[in-house]
């Protein structure tokens, strides 16, 4: 056949739309959420590119209405898991000879009918089951996970096109192979974008994908298989299964032919795995690769020279979108003294104007946590702050589970730099403040580094150079992202390619050509043109 050194169409940052009232593009959007949300949907799980279902349907509830259903998903067992790993495992040979502009172009058809048909029906499934409001909806679940995949094709390319130096009489290059054995995504509810995006980097690079979603993220990961499949996915290559997150685990780290875990979720649960990887070690063809993004405590330090209104805007955008459940998002704030009344006020004029409820009203700012586990958690912490004696909820402190679960936007202030709520991690829409006097900036950015186990997203907010230079040495371990007069979320691909380290994960960051090394196994090849024919080297004589 004809062969060619294909060059990937140029790839760009998808523009996000605005959705401003009264657009033509927000009526669509909301139109199409309203005529889902009336829907009962049957969701299968797909393995070997077949609608499975079983006799166990758990029905899918919309964080902003508990009591109202939008269908169900289909329950499996552990045969399912069975069945997937073998499903994966027979398309693996087909799937990692075929080339690699076939790949790409998959998933660049799949990025485009995000861009286009696809694009209401997966913001609004992303709005139903995960309660985004329309902004949300669009920079994740639209806009980024397009990034991820026409990125990860230019990555892609740039990767192959990296070969060694050859001497005289001979030509060495590389090749890189997919893993050997079959790949296991698991991803959380949070990001549409994320649970698209683990295992289709992985996919693309030519592996195998046994996939297990988050339970409260099922509606959107349907709609993802949908487009996968449409831009012509064959099958087994991504299997998605609705199976019990520990049995499943325990079954695919036991699994010989494991190659590799693309994780992103609870820092407990990924420590977990780790340790039955290490447990199975002994058992695997060849040491799997392990990647995974965790938890995050993420901070805001405001110097004396900081524009209060600034820090004031970035703490309710950095700590309020998305109710918090990010895990970047802003959850503890060090505000130098002289500016923290202009800051507090500042706050509290916007807290004022933020309109909590259903994504159905693109006006709300705040929509509804994910489930009733995550408001008893964030209702714990209001209530005991409201009785501690080294903190106070100074801003918000409401909320109302009666419909949906409504957590309103709080800040909580403290004169404790230890208390628990400046410590642990809530994935809340709560943030926690210490005010620190001017003279003590140096304590505090030690205090910053030495708070928490987590490393993912910081920043500092400053007018004077020397004092930036000063806090991004200090907390150079304390942050994978770290931002500059800007708030610790939003990474965008191609830009700020995202992860942490210490008990934040491995630090590969998504949507970066390092993070496709880890799904590759790559082959030396020396080619010698004119071989030697007698063992002697010259100093022999």
């Amino acid at each position: 056949m004809s062969k060619a050194i294909s060059q990937v169409p140029v790839t760009y940052n998808e523009p996000v739309r605005m959705y401003e009232p009264g657009s033509k593009e927000v009526e669509s959007l909301i139109g199409t959420y309203k005529k889902m949300y009336k829907e009962q949907l049957e969701i299968p799980m797909i393995i070997n590119g077949e609608a499975v279902t079983t006799d166990q349907k758990v029905s899918i509830h919309p964080p902003q209405d508990h009591q109202h259903s939008v269908g169900f998903y289909y329950q499996g067992d552990m045969s399912h898991v069975d069945r997937a790993i073998e499903s994966a495992l027979a398309a693996r040979k087909e799937w990692s000879a075929l080339a690699w502009e076939q790949r790409a172009a998959i998933f660049l058809k799949a990025a485009d009918l995000i861009a286009g048909p696809y694009r209401d029906r997966l913001n609004a499934a992303t709005m139903i089951g995960q309660s985004k409001n329309v902004h949300q909806a669009e920079i994740d679940s639209a806009c980024e996970l397009i990034d991820f995949l026409r990125f990860n094709v230019e990555f892609m390319t740039e990767l192959y096109a990296e070969q060694p130096i050859s001497d005289n009489g001979i030509w060495n290059r590389v090749e890189y192979r997919p893993l050997e054995g079959f790949t296991f995504a698991v991803t959380p509810f949070n990001f549409t974008a994320i649970s698209g995006n683990l295992p289709s980097c992985m996919a693309l690079m030519g592996n195998v994908v046994v996939w297990k979603p988050s339970d409260k993220q099922i509606y959107s990961a349907h709609v993802i298989m949908e487009i996968f499949r449409e831009a012509g996915l064959p099958d087994g290559v991504i299997n998605m299964i609705f199976t019990d997150g520990k049995e499943t685990a325990d079954k695919v780290l036991a699994h010989k032919d494991f190659a590799g875990l693309h994780f992103t979720g609870s820092t407990s649960v990924f420590q977990s795995m780790w340790k039955r990887i290490g447990d199975n070690i002994h058992n695997y063809r060849s040491y799997p690769r392990v990647v995974g993004e965790t938890g995050g405590k993420d901070f805001v330090v405001a110097h004396k020279s900081a524009d209060a209104r600034e820090v004031a805007a970035a703490l309710v955008r950095g700590a309020f979108e998305y109710q918090g459940q990010k895990c970047s998002a802003a959850s503890r704030a060090y505000i130098s003294a002289s500016i923290w009344n202009e800051v507090r006020e500042f706050m509290q004029e916007m807290l004022e104007s933020i309109k909590v409820g259903s994504p159905e009203d693109p006006s709300n700012f705040v929509n509804a946590v994910i489930d009733r586990n995550s408001f008893e958690k964030c209702k714990g912490y209001i209530e005991r702050a409201k009785q501690s004696n080294d903190a106070e909820v100074i801003m918000g402190g409401k909320y109302d589970d009666s419909v949906g679960y409504f957590v309103h936007p709080t800040v909580i202030l403290t004169k404790n730099p230890k208390y628990e709520s400046v410590c642990e991690e809530i994935f809340g829409p709560i943030l926690s403040v210490y005010v620190f006097e001017d003279e003590n900036w140096n304590e505090t950015l030690k205090l910053v580094d030495e708070t928490s186990p987590y490393a993912l997203t910081g920043s500092v907010f400053a007018r004077e150079r020397y004092v930036i230079d000063e806090a991004a040495k200090a907390l150079e371990d304390a942050a994978g992202n770290f931002y500059i007069n800007d708030k610790p979320t939003g990474a965008v691909v191609g830009q700020q390619p995202f992860g942490g380290a210490r008990a934040s994960g491995t630090n590969d960051k998504a949507g970066s050509k390092m993070n496709l090394t880890r799904w590759i196994s790559v082959r030396t090849i020396k080619e010698n043109f004119v071989s030697p024919k007698d063992y002697r080297y010259p100093f022999l004589g």
